[in-house]
């Protein structure tokens, strides 16, 4: 008897399609974004961050509103092109409205909406620089200090032998993610660096560990460069990250996304 492969149907296929291109998209516009805060210090110093390039995917330019703020942790926009218009979104901290300070430059906006933690907005591309100073003068003289300091609730400890394909299956289908509904962070105590972690574009840290009797595991910590000689200094340390599929020239695995270790 004849066997027969079974095609996916083509509909299928083009989700597939789709979903890889919007992940590199993520990737490749969260590493730009970060790079023109890194090498911005009058940027760095402001109580905003409000980011705009007209090339940038409509479609990710929410996610990367939210990876920029796991770094620099103050209320963020992140704007593109769109006829004629800059239009995007926009994310906040814990405890701050973003939504009425937006409200509050209404007058240079062309429509906007959303609610405490996230919105949308658009104006004329002339209104941009106008916007900016704006948005940052009304953040700078309503957020408190105690906003500004980055608080990490931790959902679960595990080991690095939990993870795997499987497991990051389980924590996607948790999703969509965002305010209200945060992708989970764990801690893994004890481990150590393999040798391998190592800077990359000067700024971030690309961290490979393992712990005893267990696998290693990769990833990343978007201008967490101050930890590198931490690390080479401390044999054992504990790790707090969520979890994401890294997916490179076709080749999956599990990495982690840092955000603190001690």
């Amino acid at each position: 008897m004849l066997s027969r492969t079974r095609q996916k149907p083509k509909k299928w296929q083009n989700i597939q399609v789709n979903n890889q291109t919007r992940k590199e998209h993520d990737k490749d516009i969260t590493e730009e974004a970060m790079d023109m805060v890194a090498q911005d210090p009058a940027l760095i110093a402001k109580k905003s961050t409000v980011l705009f390039q007209p090339h940038w995917h409509k479609g990710v330019i929410g996610i990367v509103a939210s990876r920029l703020i796991e770094s620099y942790y103050k209320p963020t926009i992140v704007l593109t092109e769109s006829n004629g218009s800059a239009t995007g979104s926009a994310r906040s901290v814990h405890g701050f409205d973003v939504h009425a300070a937006i409200c509050a430059c209404a007058d240079l906006l062309e429509q906007f909406g959303g609610h405490k933690y996230a919105a949308g907005l658009s104006m004329r591309l002339e209104n941009l620089p106008k916007f900016i100073e704006k948005f940052e003068t009304i953040v700078a003289s309503t957020i408190t200090e105690d906003q500004l300091i980055p608080k990490i609730d931790i959902d679960a400890e595990i080991e690095l032998s939990d993870i795997n394909a499987r497991f990051l299956n389980i924590i996607e289908q948790m999703g969509p993610f965002g305010p209200g509904n945060m992708r989970p962070v764990f801690v893994t105590k004890g481990v150590n660096d393999t040798g391998r972690t190592r800077l990359v574009k000067e700024e971030h840290l690309k961290i490979d560990i393992e712990k005893k009797g267990q696998n290693s595991i990769s990833g990343i910590g978007f201008n967490m460069k101050a930890y590198f000689d931490y690390i080479s200094t401390k044999p054992i340390f504990d790790v707090c990250y969520q979890l994401y599929e890294n997916d490179w020239q076709g080749r999956k695995n599990v990495e982690i996304r840092l955000k603190d270790l001690k």
